[in-house]
C-alpha cells in the first residue's frame, strides 16, 4: 500500500471518459470523486442560503449520520462576489451518478430541501425531475484540472476506521500506564 501523497492532472476534454447515466464519469483521483459548481444566486436569496447552511449544520448535530449515505469527505459552500454567486464543492467516495441519485433520495426522505433552490435556473421540480437536477449541475460544473490527495484514494470509511483504531490503541496505552 503506497501512502505517499499523489497529484493527478485531469485533461480538459471529457470525450474519452466512460459515459454513465448522467454523462461522463470522471476518474477517481487521489482526492476521490467530486465536483464543483458555480452559479448565480437569485436576488436577495444569499441570507436564505446561509440560513439553510445553519439548518443543515443543526440536522448533522442532531443526527451525525444524516449525510452518511453520500460517503462524503467534505463539502464546501461559498458565497462570493458580494453574495451574488455561490460555489458548492463536494468530495466523496462514489461516482457522480451514484452521488446524485443518493442525494436526491436522501434529501427527499429527510425532508431537507437544497440550498440550490436559491440559485438562478435551478429546477424547482428537482425531487421528481432528476434529469433537470443533473442538467443544472452539469451546466454549472467547473471541472478541476489538478487534484491532490495527502492520503490518496482512501475512502471516508477507511479513514474513519483508521482513526477509531488509533483512538482505541491510545486508550489501551493509557490504561496500561
Amino acid at each position: 500500500m503506497d501512502l505517499r501523497p499523489k497529484a493527478v492532472s485531469i485533461p480538459k476534454s471529457t470525450e474519452d471518459l466512460e459515459q454513465g447515466k448522467y454523462g461522463p464519469i470522471f476518474p477517481k483521483t487521489p482526492a476521490n470523486y467530486g465536483f464543483t459548481i458555480i452559479a448565480k444566486v437569485k436576488p436577495g436569496r444569499a441570507d436564505a442560503i446561509r440560513s439553510y447552511g445553519e439548518r443543515l449544520a443543526k440536522a448533522v448535530d442532531a443526527d451525525p449520520e444524516i449525510l452518511a449515505p453520500l460517503k462524503l469527505h467534505y463539502l464546501r459552500w461559498v458565497l462570493f462576489d458580494n453574495d451574488t454567486r455561490f460555489m458548492y464543492q463536494g468530495i466523496f467516495d462514489t461516482d457522480f451518478d451514484k452521488y446524485t441519485e443518493d442525494a436526491i433520495v436522501l434529501f427527499g426522505k429527510a425532508g431537507i430541501n437544497t440550498a440550490f433552490e436559491n440559485l438562478e435556473g435551478f429546477p424547482m421540480d428537482w425531487k421528481t425531475n432528476h434529469e433537470a437536477f443533473v442538467r443544472f449541475v452539469r451546466e454549472h460544473q467547473c471541472n478541476s484540472f489538478l487534484e491532490y490527495g495527502e492520503y490518496p484514494y482512501f475512502s471516508s470509511d477507511e479513514i474513519k476506521k483508521a482513526l477509531r483504531i488509533k483512538s482505541d490503541f491510545s486508550e489501551m496505552l493509557e490504561q496500561m500506564q
